[in-house]
């Protein structure tokens, strides 16, 4: 506990703080009429101070929390500085790298248009030797979890998580900092996938995750994207607020690429069969859809999608104790049940946009997304020899943006738990990016 006299001190500073923005908006406000400055600022939230009243309206993360996270480390907060310092650390390597672009790959899809995402199947392995008469060695037979290395010769997937974390790290950067140079790198980044015509990608994953002598693409490669394309879009509502680098004419371009991409989503045979996929690809697909609904303004249907979660996903995937039958079964399993709540727990805040309390809900065996969490605590706080079930590569620190988010939502064990989890390599970004990601990426999910 403080003691009085630094208690005042910090408080004084906070109404300092807020005496000014109020100050400083209603100034704005009053001189509406007058003659405009010679250089005006883009929009009042590029103003001095102001800005730190100004709050994105972001998709996952709470925009009024990353405000009140500015306020927090202009008062010199410390686990904001070090979360803010290790986020800092990637985004400068973000400022090195890229931009990337789906059209700088040698295969070409079946479709003949580079311009087309293409992946390949993870666990997928040739199952005879290559000869002249069977070159790729086929069939193909899956081997759970073993990761064929003939996938990373295709570099869209890869280059996608690099460039969909870079966006999101960007941002956040311009975000707290206000410096110019991330947001504009941000922006190149976006426009570089996105929306320039000779590098952008086609808004469909007609050929994600492919098995050679199979198929040409499936609706389980979806999830390639699921678990990164909300952070993009977040990042664009955070570039909206003002980024320089970032006009509205990029805004409304992005926001028509996502809607084209929603309706493929929603249409298409991969989308539906992805849409009936019982496992963690049914909860990715569920947020993958509900966050660019509401990105795109369609509030009634990230509503209904959120709803309809209760029902065909945490009725099915959340046993009574916790546990999820679904991704009991994998040879990573514990990555597969934080890699689950990553996805659910994701939906609970895009739930909360639009007045749905995921985390209040109940199944009728009297499973939660809080005791889901909770039946990770031994394994997350204890290790591996805590944790009951087969993983090929069991990492701690996998389970400790779920129980931060569990922690956020009210429960007393997840955040008791949390100085007993051990960060990432990168550092605890919770505090700084308040959402759950997947934090042990084995660049494949499937």
């Amino acid at each position: 506990m403080l003691p009085p006299s630094r208690s005042r001190f910090r408080l004084g500073r906070i109404s300092l703080v807020f005496a000014t923005v109020a100050g400083l908006l209603t100034t704005t406000a009053g001189a509406a009429g007058a003659a405009p400055a010679q250089q005006p600022p883009k929009s009042v939230c590029d103003l001095p101070i102001v800005s730190l009243a100004c709050r994105p309206d972001t998709v996952v993360l709470d925009g009024a929390r990353l405000t009140k996270n500015r306020v927090g480390l202009l008062l010199g907060d410390r686990t904001l500085r070090t979360s803010l310092t290790d986020l800092l650390k990637q985004a400068d390597t973000a400022l090195t790298k890229g931009p990337w672009t789906v059209v700088d790959k040698e295969r070409v899809p079946p479709s003949g248009d580079k311009h087309d995402y293409l992946s390949l199947a993870p666990y997928w392995w040739p199952s005879q030797p290559a000869t002249a008469d069977n070159p790729q060695g086929c069939p193909y037979v899956q081997r759970d979890g073993v990761l064929n290395p003939e996938t990373t010769a295709v570099p869209d997937k890869a280059e996608r998580l690099t460039a969909f974390s870079s966006i999101y790290q960007l941002s956040l950067a311009w975000f707290y900092t206000r410096k110019p140079e991330y947001a504009q790198r941000a922006a190149l980044d976006l426009r570089t996938w996105f929306l320039d015509a000779a590098t952008k990608m086609n808004p469909n994953l007609n050929f994600a995750q492919g098995i050679p002598c199979k198929n040409d693409g499936r609706g389980i490669g979806i999830i390639e994207f699921a678990y990164t394309f909300t952070q993009v879009l977040d990042a664009a509502r955070i570039l909206d607020s003002g980024a320089p680098g970032w006009s509205k004419t990029d805004a409304t371009a992005m926001k028509g690429w996502s809607g084209d991409f929603l309706t493929w989503l929603r249409t298409s045979k991969n989308g539906t069969d992805e849409a009936a996929e019982t496992n963690n690809h049914g909860s990715f697909y569920d947020m993958l859809s509900a966050g660019i609904a509401l990105y795109t303004g369609d509030k009634a249907l990230t509503k209904q999608i959120v709803v309809d979660a209760e029902k065909t996903r945490l009725d099915h995937q959340i046993a009574a104790d916790g546990s999820q039958p679904e991704e009991s079964t994998r040879t990573r399993s514990f990555h597969y049940h934080t890699f689950n709540l990553v996805a659910l727990t994701r939906l609970a805040q895009i739930g909360r946009h639009v007045g749905v309390d995921l985390w209040a809900y109940r199944t009728p065996e009297g499973g939660s997304l809080f005791k889901a969490v909770d039946h990770l605590l031994p394994a997350a706080t204890g290790g591996a020899s805590q944790w009951p079930l087969p993983d090929l590569n069991f990492l701690q620190y996998a389970a400790l943006d779920s129980v931060h988010a569990a922690a956020d939502a009210g429960d007393a064990q997840a955040r008791a738990a949390l100085p007993h989890i051990p960060a990432p390599p990168g550092g605890d970004l919770y505090p700084v990016r308040p959402a759950a990601e997947q934090l042990d990426d084995i660049s494949v999910t499937g």
